[in-house]
């Protein structure tokens, strides 16, 4: 019987190279592997380390980032050895694997293997470890690193592990995966598979629009352009799935010929339509891929020799403040572009049309950001916690996880139950529970996984499996012009319907079928995960409590006021945030919902999908979480007290009613806040007492604390509420009592008794002056200023003195009219120099007045003249 025929593979660029990562990995155990786009390192490298001494005839597992290219990958290695998928070169993503028993090389997705990771770390079947396209940063990925590195460190110094990307800044990479020899080693392939000419247009700024233009537009122009100019196949890559088919309807419109196929490609189809998109065409035909980002992986297309990039990506960005995830369009990185431009010569040479000038190129961020500092981290501090592991600390990463959105995932995991709030143990709080483990099984999002295990407790685990798979894929319905539901029970009644066969297109929608059909699939093996069984009875109106078994932070409440049913119907969120309709819409007339897809925006966000739930199921599903409370607060709205007892779920009111005897001392602490709120003016001041205020203070600022003055300024009797006012508001609760309040007395209490003689001494009210006329002292200044005319002042020598003799008066000196001639504080210096001009020129404009040429011997007078003048 003859041997089989040893493969003989065409020669690739990363070929040369291969020696030196064969010996990195036999004398170190580690290395980082770089080569760019096309040079063959994704499909040639696994196949090189088949025959290592050190493998002993265990298995090489090669991670990928995306479904797609895992089976791609697998398909093209076991077309290189002449056989069909399953035997030496299998593959195992989510809802699809082909491993055989002879399998010896894997390509599974991150996901995937941190499960088997999670339950065996040893990994005793396995050899070596292939990150592949590590670039891409996903959080799956540096998770998978890091506890893969503490693995080795552990229990399996023998597992080799090599990272690999075109486009990653390799030295960090190599400094983490270092041992007590040092970094691990570096290998770099120089080569690229054919050389990619790159032509820059210019297009719309990344918001979306230049001078009128949009991006489809421009991205639609761009292609047209390029089937003129270039022969073979193109990829398209653009932010997102909206934007995919906006630009597959204009380029339909366009009359392309019968020998142009459009093929859209994302995450969200399913896998037949994404392996008819990366099939090769048939003579004579032309294909153009739509793709989203997942076409930048270790992914060949047959044909392609042109690209077309949009310059955009769509990115998840997770706001710890509210819990929320929202899709961003940012400008792609130079790694990513890059990535982009080498799909363009991975089997010929190539073109790639930038839709951005060259020389804002430079300007691009140099590498994506990692998702790890902007996504939803619940999902991995699941994992850490099943890992044994409360802080991500201890373990070792290339971006350590944000503190707030580590701390914000712990705290929902610890509201799902999956994390114990104290582990008795060792006191420590966030030990996994036996839920959580339950949780992590899944291999889905905690709140996904969560309402399945507690669906399956209330006897609707069959139904929750279908809602979690309608909630982890793209929404089913497409939504039309002038038309929009988002009842998540209409998606669950098309699902039913696509079980029973194919029933699912209801009420005039367009469905997704690829998605519909991937999401029945899914929830199939979750119910058999679960053990629940595929006929179990399911009531469409427990969706609502499912979904908000899942987001318990995302009850809506809705808000008084409005047309039920109504444009934009708003609801207020147990998380504390708002949301609402943008249409009028049947679930907008619903008092309560259970909403699972919001927009993410920062206060006020938009449902997409929802469903609608009774108070009946929340008060009892929930009943843990319901808190009964006396709230007696100021309203600033109503200017008065509020004293209310209420039933709170989370940051919602399920009753609110009156409190009919609050407490005395609630009231008074109150309302002392809505004083502070209204400021000192609210209170009822009269002129007399605002004038002995001032003179207290007068005082106060000669002599300082020491002697006891009061400090009665506006910030420190509002500091002091509690200790002078209090005492006076019984019975006072809303802004119109204070007219009532004794205030003179609540502020004389504050002057000791023996300062009160003094104030009277010290800082008169009046002064009696020559004439018989007592005139008040105005303390509202820096000093005290007594205004009098000048006639009444005739015979004083000296100006007046307060504060035990210690201050002059500041004189005000007026004419008959009562205006000011002088402003002096030396009467004696004033007649003695001054009084001669003004005197002549008061003579002139009062010359029926008394004006004496010795004024220190003159009568004074109130009037024009002296009696008897």
């Amino acid at each position: 019987m003859s041997k089989p025929a040893v493969p003989v593979f065409p020669p690739l660029p990363i070929d040369p190279v291969l020696p030196a990562l064969l010996e990195a990995l036999d004398r170190r155990g580690t290395a980082v592997l770089q080569a760019p786009p096309g040079a063959g390192k994704t499909t040639r490298v696994p196949l090189a380390l088949l025959d290592a001494a050190w493998l002993k005839g265990r298995k090489i597992l090669v991670l990928e980032p995306r479904r797609l290219a895992a089976r791609a990958a697998a398909r093209r290695m076991a077309s290189m050895l002449g056989e069909a998928v399953g035997e030496t070169v299998g593959y195992r993503v989510r809802l699809d694997t082909k491993v055989g028993p002879r399998t010896r090389i894997e390509v599974v997705t991150d996901g995937l293997f941190l499960r088997q990771l999670q339950e065996d770390p040893e990994l005793p079947a396995v050899g070596a470890v292939l990150f592949d396209e590590f670039h891409e940063r996903g959080i799956d990925s540096d998770l998978a690193l890091a506890l893969v590195q503490e693995a080795r460190g552990a229990l399996r110094d023998d597992l080799r592990l090599v990272v690999m990307s075109a486009t990653l800044d390799a030295a960090p990479v190599a400094t983490l995966l270092a041992d007590a020899d040092g970094p691990a080693a570096m290998v770099t392939s120089e080569g690229r598979a054919y050389p990619v000419e790159t032509r820059h247009l210019d297009a719309p700024a990344p918001t979306g629009r230049m001078d009128g233009t949009r991006i489809e537009d421009a991205v639609a122009a761009a292609v047209r352009r390029a089937l003129r100019e270039e022969p073979g196949n193109a990829l398209v890559f653009l932010p997102g799935v909206g934007e995919i088919r906006r630009v597959q309807s204009l380029l339909d419109q366009s009359d392309l010929g019968p020998n142009v196929t459009l093929a859209p490609l994302y995450g969200d189809l399913s896998a037949e339509a994404q392996d008819r998109a990366i099939a090769p065409t048939p003579p004579g035909q032309r294909k153009i891929v739509l793709a989203t980002s997942i076409a930048e992986t270790s992914l060949t297309i047959e044909g392609i020799r042109i690209v077309v990039d949009s310059g955009l990506m769509r990115v998840p960005r997770f706001d710890p403040r509210g819990g929320m995830t929202r899709l961003a369009t940012v400008k792609v990185s130079q790694a990513s572009a890059e990535q982009r431009r080498g799909r363009a010569g991975r089997l010929e040479p190539g073109v790639c049309y930038r839709l951005w000038p060259e020389a804002t190129h430079k300007a691009l961020a140099p590498f994506t950001t990692p998702e790890i500092m902007d996504a939803d981290l619940a999902p991995l501090a699941l994992e850490l916690a099943v890992w044994g592991v409360s802080d991500p600390a201890g373990l070792s990463w290339l971006d350590h996880p944000p503190a707030a959105a580590m701390a914000q995932a712990r705290e929902l995991l610890t509201g799902l139950g999956a994390l114990d709030r104290t582990d008795q143990k060792d006191g420590k709080a966030g030990a996994i529970t036996p839920h959580g483990r339950r949780m992590a099984g899944f291999g889905v999002h905690p709140r996904l996984a969560h309402m399945m295990l507690a669906g399956k407790a209330m006897g609707q685990g069959a139904l929750a499996c279908l809602v979690a798979a309608l909630l982890g894929e793209r929404d089913i319905v497409r939504s039309q012009p002038g038309f929009r539901d988002a009842d998540l029970r209409l998606r669950v009644d098309l699902l039913r319907g696509e079980e029973r066969g194919g029933q699912g297109a209801a009420r005039g929608l367009s469905v997704d079928r690829g998605g519909a059909q991937q999401a029945v699939k899914q929830a199939r093996q979750w119910r058999r995960q679960l053990g629940v069984r595929d006929d179990d009875a399911m009531d469409s109106n427990a969706v609502g409590l499912l979904v908000a078994l899942a987001y318990p932070d995302r009850i809506g409440q809705r808000r008084p006021g409005g047309q039920p049913g109504g444009v934009a119907a708003q609801y207020r969120l147990s998380g504390g945030r708002g949301a609402y309709f943008q249409d009028a819409e049947p679930l907008s007339a619903e008092e309560w919902l259970a909403i699972a897809d919001l927009d993410g925006a920062a206060r006020e966000s938009r449902i997409f999908l929802a469903a609608p739930v009774t108070l009946d199921d929340l008060e009892e599903s929930f009943a843990d979480d319901i808190r009964s409370e006396t709230i007696v607060a100021w309203d600033a709205r109503e200017q008065m007290v509020l004293a209310r007892r209420r039933r709170m779920l989370f940051a919602l009111i399920l009753k609110d009613e009156k409190l009919a005897k609050p407490p005395a001392e609630a009231m008074t602490a109150a309302m002392i806040e809505g004083i502070r709120a209204l400021g000192p003016a609210c209170l009822p001041w009269t002129d007399e007492l605002r004038k002995w205020r001032t003179r207290v203070m007068f005082l106060r600022a000669r002599e300082g604390d020491a002697h006891g003055w009061p400090d009665l300024s506006d910030a420190a009797l509002m500091d002091g509420l509690e200790e002078w006012l209090a005492p006076f508001l019984d019975g006072v609760s809303r802004r119109a009592h204070l007219e009532r309040v004794d205030l003179s007395s609540a502020l004389r209490a504050l002057l000791p008794w023996e300062l009160r003689t003094r104030l009277d001494a010290e800082a008169p009210t009046h002064v009696e002056v020559p004439s018989g006329s007592r005139i008040p002292i105005d303390y509202d200044g820096e000093e005290p200023v007594l205004a009098v005319r000048l006639q009444e002042m005739f015979g004083l020598a000296q100006t007046p003195r307060i504060a035990g003799g210690r201050v002059p008066l500041l004189l005000h000196l007026l004419s008959p009219a009562r205006r000011p001639v002088q402003v002096t504080r030396d009467l004696a210096s004033f007649w003695a120099n001054a009084y001669k001009a003004v005197k002549a020129d008061l003579k002139g404009q009062y010359p029926k007045h008394y004006w004496p040429d010795n004024p220190l011997e003159a009568e004074p007078t109130a009037r024009a003249k002296p009696r008897g003048r």
